[in-house]
């Protein structure tokens, strides 16, 4: 693809690195940000780079927050006894969205994949388990809501051994209505919500 711009070529080379982002949709999004007003371009650069460098992780449950504790661990309303263990922040998210789910969240940080060289070290497994510990802890339930496919059934089954410790905390898994080698942020709400409300205790 031959450009009359080396900032263009720069642009869609850029934008062409985002997942989904071929080199032609790129081109189109820098043509049309090349023609959108200069506040918008600028606005749209800002965004990105606050993002990148300002945002934090909360220091409980690793979601993405602007403050050291986000908004979910900081509201009194929440359910601190009920801890939504999930693999990503993205399906914070898509459970936020069904507006099913009450209680509080614990991001992994990814799956255990050996073939990629992730195994538990590398994911927020022992912060789950210091979260469970402690007579300050509230935590009677831990919802695995992992997505269905072969990684993270071993993620579950991982977590299931390892929070067995804790005999008086009831361990229970999202229904599956998920389908499975699916992925919970392309679930439709309705799905996902089921799911959620419907949920079922791991055996022991």
């Amino acid at each position: 693809m031959e450009f009359p711009s080396k900032l263009i070529e720069n642009a869609v080379g850029e934008l062409a690195k985002l997942p989904g982002i071929g080199r032609k949709t790129a081109l189109r999004l820098a043509l049309h940000l090349l023609k959108a007003e200069t506040e918008t371009t600028s606005s749209l650069a800002e965004a990105l780079a606050k993002m990148r460098f300002e945002i934090r992780y909360c220091n409980t449950c690793y979601n993405i927050s602007d403050t050291e504790e986000c908004s979910i661990c900081a509201n009194p309303l929440r359910d601190r006894g009920t801890v939504c263990v999930v693999s990503d922040i993205r399906d914070v998210i898509a459970i936020e969205n069904t507006g099913q789910y009450q209680g509080v969240y614990h991001v992994l940080g990814g799956v255990i994949s050996p073939i990629e060289g992730i195994g538990p070290a590398d994911l927020h497994i022992e912060p789950l388990m210091d979260r469970m510990k402690g007579e300050e802890s509230e935590v009677k339930e831990v919802i695995l809501a992992i997505s269905p496919t072969m990684e993270g059934d071993t993620t579950a089954f991982y977590l299931t051994r390892r929070l067995r410790e804790f005999a008086e905390v009831h361990i229970s898994s999202i229904a599956r209505g998920i389908p499975v080698g699916g992925e919970l942020e392309y679930a439709d709400e309705i799905t996902l919500g089921r799911s959620i409300v419907e949920r079922q205790r791991q055996a022991r």
